[in-house]
């Protein structure tokens, strides 16, 4: 298998697990903590937080471990990759979560595929989905760009874990795992017609959190692939 394919297969799988975890987790809080939303949202963000960091830690020496599309995007333009790799690994997250959310849903007997009619509409959903995507994009790249990449998975797994519990949109910060929920009907979920607005946010805030390391870490201190 060449290196290109086994990128490619990393961020699939990779995107895969990631929507396993955060689906799978939401499920199994829904169904052990009935009727108490704050420990629901607990148990899934520990358990994602967790899963995101162990998944970072796996794959990064295979793919780099982005798992997201603004991540590969922001890759590309701050680390001067080349545009086809944003042509390879952006179907391969966005089916991986797609995959990984029917996985979830057939590990926990629910039907593979039921849309969610969870709205999360509204200004203040969508400006914490900027805010929580610009952070992300910060962590990972002032860490890349500061010669301390080995500490991406922690760092990404806890700065995802707060961020269920700091934004009012539980820190989706992720195009392709956003397309995943979709698929799920259960407590992760997020109804078709709010997925645009919130891919839009994201996008928004990958370009705030480019602008931000351009400026606070403007050269990088060692090349790297995540």
């Amino acid at each position: 298998m060449t290196a290109a394919a086994r990128a490619a297969a990393g961020e699939f799988l990779g995107s895969a697990g990631l929507a396993t975890v955060v689906i799978g987790s939401g499920i199994a809080a829904q169904t052990l903590s009935p009727g108490d939303v704050g420990l629901q949202l607990f148990e899934n963000a520990f358990a994602t937080a967790l899963g995101l960091a162990v998944l970072i830690l796996v794959f990064a020496t295979v793919s780099g471990a982005h798992f997201n599309p603004v991540v590969t995007l922001a890759d590309i333009l701050l680390q001067r990759r080349r545009w086809s790799v944003a042509a390879v690994y952006l179907p391969a997250q966005v089916l991986g979560c797609i995959g990984g959310a029917v996985l979830a849903n057939l590990m926990f007997a629910e039907p593979a595929v039921s849309w969610s009619t969870t709205e999360r509409a509204g200004l203040p959903l969508l400006l914490s989905e900027t805010v929580a995507t610009a952070g992300l994009i910060v962590v990972i790249f002032a860490l890349v760009r500061t010669g301390r990449s080995h500490l991406a998975a922690p760092a990404v797994g806890a700065y995802i874990g707060a961020a269920y519990f700091f934004t009012s949109s539980t820190s989706f910060a992720n195009p392709a795992i956003t397309i995943g929920r979709m698929f799920s009907d259960t407590f992760a979920g997020i109804a078709p017609a709010s997925v645009g607005p919130f891919i839009a946010a994201q996008l928004a805030g990958a370009a705030l959190g480019w602008a931000a390391v351009r400026v606070l870490f403007p050269v990088a201190l060692e090349p790297t692939t995540v």
